[in-house]
């Protein structure tokens, strides 16, 4: 079984008016499941690098009645890369990105950067490489590492989610 975004985000403990950021967007799962569970209330930042990824969502947000997704065209990677505000955002999604990036902890001060105090950071990536259904074994980014990269950075464990079968899920909260 694959990670299904729609389980992953129930297991958030989204409430009504949350302002969320989707690092790394892709073409838009978690964001869509995000918007749809703030019931148009808040707001979903879907923050990618790939301008095409984006128009994609925004198109589908779009066409599925969903108004309260901003598309941003930024580098996670970069301090004010997102172009969000500082303490502004009360959950951060970073899912299957941390394998596919070079500056990790440019992304998780980045992170630290945006996140309100007491905000929240939700952690999904693979597993392992599962014989080349993920990805290539050399970038599995491990749960270990992830842990010890979040703990470095001043987070604490809130707790850990059944993110599917090959990968492992994190919230961490800012302390």
């Amino acid at each position: 079984m694959f990670s299904d975004p729609v389980k992953n985000v129930e297991q958030c403990g989204i409430q009504a008016g949350m302002e969320i950021a989707d690092f790394g967007s892709g073409s838009g799962h978690y964001s869509l499941a995000a918007a749809r569970a703030l019931i148009s209330t808040g707001r979903v930042y879907a923050i990618d690098i790939q301008q095409e990824l984006l128009t994609k969502l925004k198109n589908t947000a779009t066409r599925e009645g969903i108004y309260n997704i901003e598309v941003i065209w930024g580098d996670i990677e970069k301090i004010n890369g997102t172009k969000l505000k500082d303490n502004t955002i009360d959950l951060v999604f970073l899912s299957n990105i941390l394998f596919q990036i070079d500056d990790k902890e440019g992304v998780v001060k980045e992170v630290v950067r945006v996140l309100r105090s007491g905000g929240r950071v939700l952690v999904i990536d693979w597993m392992d490489s599962f014989g080349g259904l993920g990805p290539k074994p050399e970038v599995v980014f491990k749960k270990d590492v992830a842990m010890k990269m979040f703990e470095k950075y001043s987070f604490h464990l809130d707790r850990e989610i059944l993110a599917g079968e090959h990968h492992y899920g994190l919230i961490y909260k800012k302390l």
